[in-house]
């Protein structure tokens, strides 16, 4: 129940509302997203959107998902609340709705904040929530590579190649959050899931 830095973990609850919303038809998969400023400017890791070129909102979750894009993230939280301020409030009002009671959002992306926190707990809960609720879209989180805009990235959840058992989920890294990373694997019929926050480098983690 330490507050910690989520760094990328965050992504989940990005994508979690976003799974909603094509759950609830608000979305849908080949929408088209106009992309922002704003969205092509995001530091850190990047898909490569541009803002002269629309990109689906499927491409977008293979971009949050697989390449930890912060552009698809802002892209995505501007689509679905105008301004990923507003997006932010979606996800505290979600995370409440879900139990997590040591979780505060700033951002769609987890870069760095004060305000900006979460624990092991609520991301094991979090993680678990979404594997429930989004069966049909969850086989994502396993997929290796993505190319987009000619540029191929490969999921940073090594354990995807390690064990044939593990399907997801989530990695994160900042200065301050160190290596992260919420994974599960599937053995027949049980599942487990696990959180590993603050390591001191991708090897560890």
């Amino acid at each position: 129940d330490e507050r910690v830095e989520p760094a990328s973990l965050t992504k989940l609850m990005t994508v979690y509302l976003t799974f909603a919303a094509l759950k609830q038809g608000t979305l849908k998969p080949e929408q088209a997203i106009p992309v922002s400023e704003r969205a092509w400017r995001a530091p850190g890791s990047r898909m490569f959107i541009e803002p002269n070129k629309a990109v689906t909102v499927n491409e977008l979750l293979h971009g949050v998902i697989i390449q930890s894009g912060n552009d698809a993230c802002i892209a995505l939280a501007e689509t679905l609340a105008g301004t990923e301020e507003g997006f932010a409030q979606l996800m505290n009002r979600e995370a409440q709705r879900l139990g997590l009671k040591n979780t505060h959002f700033v951002n769609a992306t987890g870069l760095p904040d004060p305000q900006h926190y979460s624990t092991a707990r609520d991301l094991a809960l979090l993680a678990s929530t979404l594997i429930r609720d989004f069966p049909e879209q969850y086989p994502l989180f396993a997929v290796k590579e993505f190319r987009y805009n000619n540029i191929v990235q490969h999921n940073r959840n090594r354990l995807l190649w390690s064990d044939p058992h593990v399907d997801g989920l989530k990695t994160g890294h900042t200065e301050t959050a160190g290596y992260c990373l919420v994974a599960s694997a599937k053995r027949e019929q049980q599942r487990l899931i696990s959180v590993v926050l603050g390591t001191a480098s991708d090897a560890v983690r």
